[in-house]
């Protein structure tokens, strides 16, 4: 991943869907492209056109923090796109031999398998921001059986969505999965520029499916803390569940995801049904290799 081109992207994405009238600019001319024209984010962010264009270029090196919150502004950037603009600049800010370093390797204490292992009733996984799911509590990696199935040791969740026909049938909502774990990954690649791991999944990524390329190309990024997900599990049917994730203190971008369902609801009982199907011996229900084992190998991103 070359940071020049992803910052220039970046910002030429970002301005391509800002109308004027958004912004409360006179509309005049033709215009060749989308969005506004980088005069006009210049003129709102109170810069110049020169010093605008230097940094869409690529270059961030210098820029202050004043003026990368006055370029958000100017292009409406949400929390996520703000955090995201300013970790390239600290990229490009950075010594060339910080750039390149690698990433170190997460790893997981046994404590954290213990406590995802404590949440009964509840669906609980551990990933990084790779989207390698790393541990998984009984009933979560139930859930995710499907990955498991794909890749038994560790699954990639963004691998098993291009990747694995499964998924369309495990994402009811398949479309929203995909961006969700694209803009996962490109937010990951600004928090981690020298991450050789995550440049060759995304290159591999790349190379294989047309729907990840033209996603990442897109240059979305976003934060990923509570929401609703639907699931359509093979064993179970449809399960609504509310996620929430935490990051693991100390963890170099790990988190904890724990999914859970309203209670009394139809999703609550396939989720106990799901909870009584993975506790039941494989010989008897078929499970999926996946589940024979509750614990995923806790050793952090697989090289």
């Amino acid at each position: 991943m070359d940071s020049r081109s992803d910052i220039r992207e970046f910002f030429v994405t970002r301005r391509a869907r800002i109308s004027p009238e958004r912004v409360n600019l006179p509309s005049y001319g033709t215009r060749r492209v989308p969005g506004l024209r980088r005069e006009e984010v210049a003129a709102l962010a109170g810069v110049s056109v020169d010093y605008y264009n230097r940094l869409e270029r690529g270059n961030l090196a210098g820029v202050s923090e004043t003026v990368l919150e006055a370029i958000a502004n100017a292009l409406q950037l949400d929390e996520a796109e703000r955090l995201h603009l300013h970790r390239l600049a600290r990229a490009a800010n950075a010594s060339p031999r910080s750039r390149t370093a690698s990433v170190k390797r997460p790893r997981l204490s046994p404590s954290i398998q213990r406590v995802l292992d404590g949440m009964t009733g509840v669906a609980s996984i551990v990933r990084n921001g790779r989207m390698d799911l790393l541990a998984a509590n009984m009933l979560g990696r139930a859930l995710y059986s499907p990955a498991f199935d794909a890749e038994p040791e560790v699954p990639n969740l963004a691998r098993f969505a291009f990747m694995n026909p499964a998924a369309r049938e495990f994402y009811p909502d398949w479309d929203g999965a995909a961006n969700v774990a694209v803009a996962l990954l490109r937010t990951e690649a600004g928090r981690t520029p020298g991450n050789a791991a995550l440049s060759a999944l995304v290159g591999e990524l790349s190379t294989q499916s047309d729907e990840f390329r033209q996603r990442w190309a897109t240059h979305n990024v976003r934060t990923h803390y509570s929401g609703t997900k639907t699931f359509r599990h093979p064993a179970v049917g449809e399960l609504e569940l509310a996620y929430d994730v935490m990051d693991i203190p100390g963890g170099a971008g790990l988190s904890l995801t724990a999914y859970t369902a309203e209670p009394a609801s139809k999703s609550a009982d396939n989720l106990t049904l799901l909870a009584s199907w993975a506790a039941t011996d494989s010989s008897d229900l078929d499970v999926a290799p996946g589940l024979r084992s509750t614990t995923a190998r806790p050793e952090g991103e697989p090289q």
